[in-house]
């Protein structure tokens, strides 16, 4: 297992710490509502994580690449999703309304994931690379294993984003800095949205 855990460690960092639509949209999250609001969907987006990547890992992946109507509806369904956040989240901003603004829980972070098709690719390009080469138990182990590291590495850096987002924060305090958070904040996730919906 350590031989192959070092090399995929390097392989995920920079896919996991650059900036891309999940590290975008808990960064967001974390400088709205603090780091800690965000552990839950923290939680539910890699829970989501690892249980795709396992499904993947012993050959969802061949038939999710062969069905583009099923990834093109996954794309448009994520990106109509986060929409739907961005636009709550800028609501609050222009409405003075807190009561309108609603942190990430732990079912938003299931759906993102589930709803993300790059999350997909990148889980497909991962196991075209580190495939485990055993056979019965062994390879659903190492199947395992490999989504574990892949899903602990993640979560370690939408943390870190997050954590990012939060001290973001503390400079927008009044209420009129916070409308403009808000309104900032939300426009980044119509960002996100955009992304995903880019091929």
């Amino acid at each position: 297992m350590l031989l192959i855990t070092i090399p995929l460690i390097l392989f995920l960092f920079p896919l996991a710490y650059s900036l891309g639509p999940g590290n975008m949209f808990f960064a967001a999250n974390g400088a709205r509502f603090g780091f800690r609001s965000t552990l839950k969907a923290n939680f539910g987006y890699h829970l989501a994580t690892f249980v795709v990547t396992y499904l993947l890992g012993i050959g969802f992946g061949f038939g999710t690449s062969h069905a583009p109507t099923l990834m093109l509806a996954l794309r448009y369904l994520g990106v109509l999703y986060v929409a739907y956040l961005a636009f709550g989240m800028m609501r609050a901003g222009l409405a003075n309304d807190e009561s309108q603004a609603k942190h990430a829980s732990f079912i938003d972070g299931i759906v993102l994931l589930v709803l993300n098709p790059k999350a997909y690719i990148i889980i497909a390009l991962m196991f075209s690379q580190f495939q485990p080469n055993s056979t019965g138990p062994q390879f659903f182990i190492g199947i395992g294993w490999i989504s574990i590291i892949f899903t602990l590495n993640n979560m370690i850096a939408f943390c870190f984003w997050a954590a990012i987002g939060d001290k973001i924060a503390i400079h927008f305090r009044s209420k009129k800095k916070a409308q403009i958070l808000n309104i900032a904040l939300g426009s980044m996730l119509l960002l996100v949205a955009v992304w995903m919906a880019v091929p």
